[in-house]
């Protein structure tokens, strides 16, 4: 059973515009799926995902509303949809209460597109209801290649946050810090913090990666592959070239994800 926790997916009326400006003019990378729906969800099946998370970013505020609408509209029981806010948006607070009523599996929060620092106190009220909430929130947390100067999610403000609000449950990105593991280690290893696998199998080497999940602990770490960007399928083959037991590449794979996202583990997942 594979759950993958870190994908994305947007309209058909927008997908290609929205992929293309992003390749071109953002992250410089490939995409390995049109970005719909069906097609996305076509692939991950082929790459052996049961069920995913489809991350949502409100860039605008503006956007909150019929981004979380779609959201809600795209959720079935192989995507589950988290919602986002805005941080500049004056309801952002109010509108993280009806992502809660929508249904939606989590908040999706990308410091660099949004332009925040993770630790501004200004994100305290989000946090908070966030946290009130009880929904989890995926940041992406290390370096950009949209911003090649400065870090809007450094580990060491991953980590102030965590301790400052102990109650929220934080997935952070990329293995705590995209291609910043050094100060992952001095910084987040232990902590209250869920990591994320997506594209670590660019910026490190199964033996960094392997020695990240055994001393931040396995049951903090949950598989994901950034789709478009990565396929699933390579995220998985770079996990099993670490020295990682079963036993912990199941919790990675599933049964992590399982828990947090509430699912009831169903003999409808397992592939034929």
């Amino acid at each position: 059973m594979l759950i993958d926790i870190h994908v994305h997916m947007f309209t058909d009326r927008i997908a290609k515009r929205a992929l293309k400006k992003v390749s071109a003019n953002v992250c410089q990378a490939t995409y390995c799926t049109d970005g719909t729906v069906g097609e996305t969800t076509e692939k991950l099946r082929s790459w052996g995902v049961d069920v995913c998370a489809a991350l949502n970013i409100a860039t605008k505020p503006s956007q909150q509303t019929v981004i979380n609408n779609w959201a809600a509209f795209i959720q079935n029981e192989s995507i589950r949809s988290f919602g986002s806010v805005h941080p500049d948006a004056p309801n952002a607070v109010e509108e993280l209460y009806r992502i809660k009523s929508l249904g939606l599996s989590g908040v999706k929060l990308h410091p660099d597109y949004q332009d925040f620092f993770i630790d501004d106190k200004k994100l305290f009220p989000v946090y908070e209801a966030i946290s009130e909430l009880g929904l989890p929130v995926v940041f992406h947390t290390g370096r950009d290649s949209l911003f090649s100067e400065g870090t809007h999610a450094p580990p060491t403000a991953v980590a102030r946050v965590a301790d400052l609000f102990p109650r929220m449950t934080i997935i952070a990105a990329h293995m705590g810090g995209m291609a910043m593991y050094g100060e992952v280690e001095e910084s987040l290893m232990g902590k209250n913090v869920f990591f994320d696998t997506a594209m670590s199998m660019f910026w490190c080497t199964p033996r960094q990666f392997e020695s990240l999940v055994n001393r931040h602990g396995a049951e903090r770490v949950l598989f994901g592959s950034d789709c478009p960007w990565s396929r699933s399928c390579d995220q998985f083959a770079f996990i099993e070239r670490t020295g990682l037991t079963d036993a912990q590449k199941e919790k990675i794979y599933w049964k992590n994800s399982a828990e947090l996202l509430k699912l009831p583990v169903s003999k409808s997942w397992r592939r034929a």
